[in-house]
This record gives structure tokens, C-alpha cells and sequence, in this order.
């Protein structure tokens, strides 16, 4: 199929990448002034640029701490959840995890469990993957569960899986994982910025999360948050002298880690992906949360409706309580992805595939608009159209 003429409303009101990138209404300008202000300051023949970098960075910790309602002092950046599932690999002792078992489910983000994989052996831990069952979408809690036993050291929970949109019952997996004896970290990237998470509420070991999909930041803007009593037991490998109480003691023979998170940081932070991410996290505070899920709700069921309608098979969970905030279709033999995302762009809506599966965010700047092209779009490709 042709590509078509761009549609007069690319306009944001079909932009369903909400799993992906993210958008907000006037990203592109915060952006541009936030980086036009950090090369200003960077550039000049002065002394200030450290008090400034260092301040954004500061001020991008404090808008995700405020987010997530984190404990003082618990949350640093890293430039990815993978590289932050690694920090804490390397940083917890050596007993908690040597001869124990890593658990993670088969729907996970793919890069931590190629992480997982590939320290299996150097750290001595066996990596249990829950599988999917034959057919389905997703893994369901009660298969984590009983993969869970008291030889698990850690377990990495997916809040929301990003091939299915499926969202586990946290609380119920907490308590059976605390009845363990386990280390819990929470991977809450396919949800952050959308649905509420409470470090405190929770009660997860440790949760990674990204700045990029619902916050609609900047790549390299990952995040680390460690409860306190965990940050005291951990020693991360990867050390420098930001990960000292004073960052200026030169002494080399006399190092000795801070006793906050601020442990896991190491050499120069990099601050340019929080520099470029502040605005999107100041344009958050500011949303009515309550009122941005409920349109992502009313949205999504429209699209499950076209998705019936066209013949497609669901690979989301019905029950907006099991889903996060995408909808994901298997597209049936015969049906081009690639032609469906092109006559979706023709149309200015923009999803993305993986393989078969069609995933569409709706979100911010989505409108009912956007969404009825998108699910004429789905109709048509069901009808031999596309």
C-alpha cells in the first residue's frame, strides 16, 4: 500500500506512542529552551556551569522523588532501566544473590532480561523466567507466584508489560514475595507518569523506571530509587568520587561510600538528558492525574471496540483494572503491519508494531479525533482495505 498525503491534522490528536516516546503540548519549545539555556551557561567564559548542571540534575531528582512519593534521599538518575537493574546487581552483597535464584517473568522488558542472562554466571545466580502459557498474552500472577519460593533471592516485577499492556496485581505479589524473604524491585516504566505509584504504599525493595513514554522526557534519563535500609547494605562496583559523602575528598586511600543513595552514583553524572527532561517533569506536576487516566480509559475502550469490529485479537487485557494505558492487537495473517502503519501515518496517527502486534497509546494530546481515524484506519485493514 501507497503511502498518502499527510493528513491536515497532524496535530498531536492521533499520537498513540505513549509506550515509546511521548509527547506534550509544547514539548518542542521547552526543550529547545531548556538546551538553548544549558549551552548558554555551558558555553560562557565563567565558573557557574557545574552550580547550574548540578542544579538541574537536582531538580529533575526532586520531581521524580515528588512523583513517586519517595523516601529523602533515595532516588538518583541512570541512563536507562538496564543500567540501573546492573547498579543494583552489583551493589547488593554477594550472599543475597550467589546460589539463589533472580526471578523475573517472560514478559518483561527484553534488554533486562539480556542483562540477566548475561550475569547469570558471573554472579552465581540461576535466572528463573516465568513463561507465558500456550496462546496467551501475558504472564499471569499466579504463575509468578508459583515459580516464588524461598530460594529466590531477588524478583523483578513488571508493573506494565510492554507487549500486552497487562498491569500485575502489585499488592498481591508484594505480600507473597515479603512471605519469601525476597529483594523486590518494580519495574514501573510502562506506567510511570500515567497511573500512581507509591514508593511508601508499595513497599518495593527498588523500582527503575525511565523519563522517556508517559513522562514524555528525554533518552538517557533514567531513574534509580532504592529504599533506605536496602541502600545501606548495598556496595555498588561502580564507584567514584560522586558516590562519596564529600565529592571533593581527594584522598585515594580513604574512600568511603555516602550514606544515601547518592552511593550508586560514580565518575561526572551526565545531566543533559535531565537538563532537556525538567520542563516535561514541571508539566506533569501540574496535570490532574484522575482526569488524564480517565480520558486514556474512555480512549482505549473505543479502540478494543474497533479492534473487535476489525476482526483482530485482543493481546491487552479487557478489564481496564489488569491494563496499563496501551491497547495491543494481534493483526491476522495476510494483513501487512507495515502497510497499517503506513495508512496510519497517511492519516496522521502514529502507533508502531512489534512483529504482529499493533500497540496504540492514546494520551495527552490524543483527542476522540485522532482516535476515530485510527479506528477507521483498523475497520478498513479488517475489511481488506489496508
Amino acid at each position: 500500500m501507497a503511502d498518502t498525503p499527510a493528513h491536515p491534522d497532524n496535530d498531536g490528536s492521533g499520537y498513540m506512542l505513549y509506550h515509546s516516546i511521548g509527547q506534550y503540548p509544547g514539548k518542542s519549545g521547552d526543550m529547545a529552551r531548556a538546551l538553548s539555556a544549558f549551552a548558554e551557561c555551558w558555553g560562557a567564559p565563567n565558573d557557574e556551569q557545574w552550580g547550574y548542571a548540578l542544579g538541574q540534575r537536582q531538580r529533575f531528582i526532586d520531581l521524580w522523588s515528588q512523583l513517586l512519593k519517595a523516601p529523602s534521599a533515595s532516588l538518583t538518575t541512570t541512563e536507562n532501566v538496564t543500567t540501573a537493574l546492573a547498579a543494583m546487581i552489583m551493589a547488593l552483597p554477594r550472599d543475597e544473590l550467589e546460589g539463589r535464584v533472580v526471578l523475573v517473568a517472560g514478559d518483561c522488558f527484553p534488554s533486562l532480561h539480556f542483562l540477566l542472562t548475561g550475569m547469570e554466571e558471573r554472579y552465581g545466580f540461576k535466572l528463573r523466567t516465568v513463561p507465558l502459557r500456550e496462546g496467551a498474552s501475558w504472564v499471569e500472577d499466579e504463575d509468578v507466584i508459583a515459580a516464588w519460593g524461598p530460594e529466590v533471592g531477588l524478583a523483578l516485577l513488571t508493573w506494565v508489560s510492554s507487549t500486552s499492556s497487562h498491569r500485575c496485581d502489585l499488592a498481591r505479589l508484594m505480600a507473597h514475595g515479603r512471605s519469601q524473604g525476597s529483594v523486590i524491585g518494580v519495574d514501573i516504566t510502562q506506567a510511570a507518569g500515567l497511573m500512581d505509584y507509591d514508593c511508601l504504599g508499595v513497599g518495593a525493595d527498588f523500582a527503575v523506571s525511565t523519563s522517556l513514554k508517559w513522562m514524555c522526557g528525554s533518552p538517557g534519563g533514567g531513574i534509580l530509587q532504592v529504599m533506605p535500609d536496602v541502600i545501606a547494605r548495598c556496595q555498588p562496583s561502580l564507584r567514584g568520587w560522586f558516590s562519596q559523602d564529600n565529592i571533593f575528598s581527594w584522598d585515594i586511600n580513604a574512600f568511603s561510600y555516602a550514606p544515601d543513595i547518592r552511593r550508586f552514583d560514580n565518575g561526572t553524572p551526565s545531566v543533559m538528558a535531565c537538563a532537556a527532561s525538567v520542563l516535561a517533569l514541571e508539566w506533569h506536576a501540574q496535570q490532574d492525574w484522575s482526569a488524564q487516566l480517565a480520558r486514556n480509559r474512555a480512549l482505549c475502550e473505543v479502540i478494543i471496540a474497533a479492534a473487535d469490529e476489525a476482526g483482530f485479537e485482543l493481546a491487552s487485557p479487557r478489564d481496564p483494572a489488569e491494563r496499563g494505558g496501551s491497547v495491543m492487537m494481534r493483526l491476522p495473517e495476510g494483513i501487512d503491519p507495515q502497510a497499517v502503519l503506513a495508512d496510519l501515518r497517511g492519516r496522521s496517527v502514529f502507533a508502531d508494531a512489534r512483529g504482529s502486534l499493533l500497540r496504540c497509546s492514546p494520551g495527552f494530546m490524543t483527542t476522540a479525533a485522532g482516535v476515530e481515524r485510527l479506528t477507521d484506519a483498523l475497520v478498513a485493514a479488517g475489511r481488506g482495505g489496508a
